[in-house]
C-alpha cells in the first residue's frame, strides 16, 4: 500500500459518497414510504424491513468517510461499496423486468449507483498500481 497522501479527488469523492449515504440513509429512516409514494408504488407492508436497508446505506456512509482519509489504503472499503453499486442496480433490472418493481422506481439507482461507478473504479486501479509498485522487487 501506498505510504504517500492520496490525491484530493479520491478523499472528495469519498467525502461526498458519505455524506450522501448518511443522509440518504437518514431519510429512509425518517419516510420510509416517500420513494414507493414517489414511484407510484404501495407503499411496503412492514417498512422496517427498508429501514434497515437506510441503516445499512448510512453505515456504508461511515465506510466511506473512513476511506477517505487514505483511499489507497482503504481500498477494500470502496471495493465492497463498487460491488453494492452493481449488484444493487443488477437486482433492480432483475426485478423491474419480472414485473415485480415499476421503472420509475430505477430512478434513484442514478444517484446511489451508478454516478459512482467511475470514481470508485478509478480508487481501486490506483490502489491496485500503488500496491503493486510497493511490491518488493
Amino acid at each position: 500500500m501506498s505510504s504517500g497522501r492520496s490525491p484530493r479527488w479520491m478523499r472528495t469523492t469519498l467525502v461526498l459518497a458519505g455524506l450522501y449515504n448518511l443522509l440518504w440513509g437518514a431519510f429512509i429512516i425518517a419516510a420510509p414510504n416517500a420513494i414507493f409514494e414517489w414511484s407510484g408504488m404501495a407503499p411496503p407492508l412492514y417498512p422496517q424491513i427498508w429501514q434497515c436497508v437506510g441503516m445499512i446505506v448510512g453505515v456504508y456512509g461511515i465506510g466511506y468517510l473512513i476511506a477517505s482519509r487514505n483511499p489507497l489504503r482503504h481500498w477494500p472499503i470502496v471495493l465492497v461499496g463498487l460491488l453494492g453499486k452493481v449488484f444493487g442496480p443488477i437486482g433492480f433490472l432483475d426485478a423491474a423486468a419480472g414485473g415485480d418493481l415499476p421503472w420509475s422506481f430505477g430512478w434513484t439507482i442514478i444517484t446511489n449507483d451508478l454516478i459512482w461507478w467511475a470514481p470508485f473504479t478509478l480508487i481501486l486501479i490506483s490502489a491496485a498500481r500503488a500496491a503493486k509498485g510497493s511490491e518488493p522487487a
